[in-house]
């Protein structure tokens, strides 16, 4: 019987199906910008992992640099047949919140292809004040086969290198991105992924995943006041239609203010393609805060009244609805940001109205 045990566990391993990483294993690392590296919404940038090149744009204030410096919203795309995948990083600027896992704002979560859908594989984050030789490891024990993977960039730290490590000898090269289209999205905390427990929960990143359109995030927490340096960026972009969370930062006399001017400016460079608005989410916040109420309310009022305005001035306007809550209104993380399933419920309410609007303008 032991020797059937035996023969069947050698015939496993030599097959493939399964391998046992070794202890002693040895490492061979490729920057992840020489793979593919997708969710830009500007190409070229003197670093790979920021967003925007700040020192061509100006106006931004020491936090909306920092911010835009971050990697939220990046992923490489790769195929391997490493039994494990680990990763090195040199850190620049490094956030730190109570409100947001370690594992979201400077770890890395991968997702592998199986059946035709990504299925989550691992995460994983260096302790505050790793060194850029620390080789953190996401997942391990796997079948050498080849396997197609997604590895998300943390969301608010700024990365000077990212080496992904696979096991001497085996392969490791880009692969082609199965998303299609670049769909820009600018928006608050919200957008950016505060209160995620990882850098792919993000209501834009599961919009991504679950609909197959890539979204390219400019999501800046605090910080998405529609300010005419960032509709710059925007105007800048390569994208087939732009996405907003564009009324949870700013007051109600703010969206009166700028709204309009906002949309003047982006529909300049941008004059055939869609520009999708959001209300804001109710924040849990509201429940028995009364000055919090009113504020909020206040906020989505004018948001809808000025849409409303908007959607008749101007071609290619649209505003939705959004929802990240549930009739237990139990999916708030601190009154203001959603958990992992409010993040959930908000990208599967605007999916259809986003499919909808996107589809008559060819994008599907």
């Amino acid at each position: 019987m032991k020797r059937i045990f035996y023969l069947i566990a050698a015939i496993l391993i030599c097959t493939g199906t399964w391998a046992q990483t070794p202890k002693d294993v040895k490492y061979v690392f490729t920057e992840a910008s020489d793979l593919n590296l997708i969710g830009k919404i500007l190409k070229d940038t003197p670093n790979p992992y920021h967003r925007v090149d700040t020192v061509k744009y100006k106006g931004f204030t020491k936090g909306e640099n920092n911010q835009v410096r971050c990697a939220a919203g990046l992923a490489v795309l790769f195929k391997t047949n490493s039994s494990t995948i680990s990763v090195k990083t040199e850190y620049g600027y490094q956030y730190n919140a109570v409100n947001t896992m370690p594992l979201a704002y400077r770890g890395y979560d991968l997702y592998i292809k199986k059946d035709g859908q990504w299925l989550w594989a691992g995460a994983g984050a260096t302790k505050e004040g790793a060194q850029s030789s620390d080789n953190k490891v996401i997942v391990k024990d796997m079948d050498r086969s080849e396997k197609e993977c997604l590895l998300y960039l943390p969301i608010y730290c700024e990365l000077r290198s990212v080496q992904v490590g696979v096991e001497e000898g085996a392969s490791i090269e880009s692969i082609e991105s199965p998303f299609r289209h670049r769909v820009g999205i600018f928006g608050s905390s919200y957008t950016h992924g505060i209160s995620t427990s990882r850098a792919g929960m993000s209501y834009p990143m599961q919009f991504m995943r679950h609909t197959g359109i890539q979204i390219l995030s400019l999501g800046c927490s605090g910080n998405c006041k529609l300010q005419p340096y960032f509709a710059d960026v925007l105007c800048d972009a390569e994208v087939d239609a732009l996405i907003f969370d564009a009324f949870s930062n700013p007051g109600a006399s703010m969206i009166e203010e700028r709204l309009f001017p906002f949309i003047e400016k982006i529909q300049s460079a941008h004059p055939d393609i869609p520009l999708i608005f959001q209300q804001t989410i109710y924040r849990e916040s509201r429940n028995f805060n009364h000055s919090s109420d009113e504020k909020e309310q206040a906020k989505q009022d004018m948001a809808a009244k000025m849409m409303k305005e908007a959607c008749k001035k101007y071609k290619n306007v649209y505003f939705i609805q959004t929802n990240a809550t549930d009739a237990m209104h139990e999916t708030s993380v601190d009154g203001t940001h959603p958990g992992d399933y409010g993040y959930t419920l908000w990208a599967r309410s605007i999916e259809k109205p986003i499919l909808k609007i996107l589809k008559k303008y060819g994008i599907k």
